[in-house]
Protein backbone atom coordinates (compact mmCIF):
# COMPACT_ATOMS: atom_id res chain seq x y z
CA UNK A 1 0.00 0.00 0.00
CA UNK A 2 1.73 3.05 -1.06
CA UNK A 3 2.02 6.01 1.88
CA UNK A 4 -1.01 8.41 0.02
CA UNK A 5 -3.26 5.26 0.56
CA UNK A 6 -2.26 4.62 3.92
CA UNK A 7 -2.40 8.30 4.82
CA UNK A 8 -6.07 8.41 3.41
CA UNK A 9 -7.05 5.16 5.50
CA UNK A 10 -6.37 6.87 8.32
CA UNK A 11 -8.57 9.89 7.72
CA UNK A 12 -11.49 7.38 8.37
CA UNK A 13 -10.20 7.02 11.98
CA UNK A 14 -10.35 10.99 11.79
CA UNK A 15 -13.99 10.90 10.76
CA UNK A 16 -14.71 8.89 13.05
CA UNK A 17 -13.91 10.83 16.05
CA UNK A 18 -15.59 13.80 14.76
CA UNK A 19 -18.28 11.82 14.35
CA UNK A 20 -18.14 10.40 17.74
CA UNK A 21 -17.36 13.53 19.34
CA UNK A 22 -20.71 14.85 17.97
CA UNK A 23 -22.83 11.65 18.64
CA UNK A 24 -21.54 10.94 22.20
CA UNK A 25 -21.95 15.21 23.12
CA UNK A 26 -25.86 14.89 21.56
CA UNK A 27 -26.63 11.68 23.82
CA UNK A 28 -24.80 13.45 26.52
CA UNK A 29 -26.78 16.53 26.13
CA UNK A 30 -30.30 15.07 25.34
CA UNK A 31 -30.06 11.76 26.66
CA UNK A 32 -30.33 8.30 24.85
CA UNK A 33 -34.00 8.11 24.89
CA UNK A 34 -34.46 11.33 22.52
CA UNK A 35 -31.80 10.19 20.64
CA UNK A 36 -33.71 7.23 19.59
CA UNK A 37 -36.68 9.44 18.39
CA UNK A 38 -37.31 10.82 15.74
CA UNK A 39 -36.48 14.22 16.80
CA UNK A 40 -39.30 16.01 14.75
CA UNK A 41 -39.56 18.61 17.54
CA UNK A 42 -35.63 20.31 18.41
CA UNK A 43 -34.87 20.47 21.98
CA UNK A 44 -32.37 24.20 23.10
CA UNK A 45 -29.10 23.36 21.76
CA UNK A 46 -25.77 23.98 24.35
CA UNK A 47 -23.12 25.31 22.53
CA UNK A 48 -20.65 22.72 22.61
CA UNK A 49 -22.84 20.24 20.67
CA UNK A 50 -23.48 23.18 18.18
CA UNK A 51 -19.67 23.67 17.77
CA UNK A 52 -19.30 19.88 17.79
CA UNK A 53 -22.02 19.82 14.86
CA UNK A 54 -20.23 22.70 13.17
CA UNK A 55 -17.02 20.84 13.43
CA UNK A 56 -18.33 18.18 11.79
CA UNK A 57 -19.75 19.66 9.00
CA UNK A 58 -16.35 21.51 8.93
CA UNK A 59 -14.18 17.78 8.48
CA UNK A 60 -16.91 17.18 5.56
CA UNK A 61 -16.36 19.88 3.43
CA UNK A 62 -12.55 19.57 3.73
CA UNK A 63 -12.31 15.85 3.84
CA UNK A 64 -13.64 15.51 -0.22
CA UNK A 65 -11.00 17.87 -1.50
CA UNK A 66 -8.42 15.26 0.80
CA UNK A 67 -9.92 11.93 -0.82
CA UNK A 68 -9.23 13.07 -4.17
CA UNK A 69 -6.18 14.59 -4.15
CA UNK A 70 -4.77 11.75 -2.26
CA UNK A 71 -6.04 9.43 -4.61
CA UNK A 72 -4.83 11.43 -7.98
CA UNK A 73 -1.64 11.27 -6.20
CA UNK A 74 -2.16 7.41 -5.70
CA UNK A 75 -2.39 7.22 -8.93
CA UNK A 76 -0.11 9.62 -10.91
CA UNK A 77 2.50 10.13 -9.00
CA UNK A 78 3.26 7.67 -5.80
CA UNK A 79 5.60 8.51 -3.44
CA UNK A 80 5.74 12.66 -3.44
CA UNK A 81 7.54 13.63 -0.66
CA UNK A 82 5.26 17.36 -0.68
CA UNK A 83 1.98 14.73 -1.27
CA UNK A 84 3.24 13.12 1.66
CA UNK A 85 3.91 15.90 4.16
CA UNK A 86 0.80 17.47 2.96
CA UNK A 87 -1.53 14.86 3.97
CA UNK A 88 0.45 14.65 7.50
CA UNK A 89 -0.08 18.34 8.34
CA UNK A 90 -3.60 18.53 6.77
CA UNK A 91 -4.43 14.67 9.06
CA UNK A 92 -2.62 16.83 12.29
CA UNK A 93 -4.35 20.08 11.83
CA UNK A 94 -7.43 17.71 12.02
CA UNK A 95 -6.95 15.75 15.07
CA UNK A 96 -5.67 19.34 17.13
CA UNK A 97 -8.72 21.34 15.54
CA UNK A 98 -11.45 18.99 16.89
CA UNK A 99 -10.61 19.42 20.73
CA UNK A 100 -10.08 23.17 19.71
CA UNK A 101 -13.56 24.12 18.40
CA UNK A 102 -15.35 21.74 21.09
CA UNK A 103 -13.93 23.37 23.85
CA UNK A 104 -14.37 26.92 21.93
CA UNK A 105 -10.46 28.15 21.63
CA UNK A 106 -10.58 30.89 20.18
CA UNK A 107 -8.05 32.33 17.31
CA UNK A 108 -6.22 29.18 17.76
CA UNK A 109 -8.89 27.10 16.23
CA UNK A 110 -8.68 29.32 13.48
CA UNK A 111 -4.57 29.17 12.97
CA UNK A 112 -4.68 25.28 13.01
CA UNK A 113 -7.58 24.92 10.45
CA UNK A 114 -5.46 27.46 8.22
CA UNK A 115 -2.43 25.46 8.71
CA UNK A 116 -4.91 21.83 8.19
CA UNK A 117 -5.58 23.79 4.81
CA UNK A 118 -1.77 24.67 3.65
CA UNK A 119 -1.22 20.88 3.79
CA UNK A 120 -4.54 20.56 1.43
CA UNK A 121 -2.83 22.62 -0.87
CA UNK A 122 0.78 21.29 -0.30
CA UNK A 123 -1.06 18.42 -1.52
CA UNK A 124 -2.33 20.15 -4.78
CA UNK A 125 0.81 21.79 -5.44
CA UNK A 126 2.15 18.25 -5.30
CA UNK A 127 0.03 16.57 -7.48
CA UNK A 128 0.59 19.09 -10.14
CA UNK A 129 4.20 19.70 -10.43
Amino acid sequence: MTNELALLLWSLPVYGLYLGAQSLIYRWHYGVLYAQTARDTPGPESAMLGRAERALKNYLETWPAYIILALVAHLAAPGDALVYWGAIVWLVGRLIYLPLYVFGVYMVRSLVWLVATAGLGMMFYGVLF
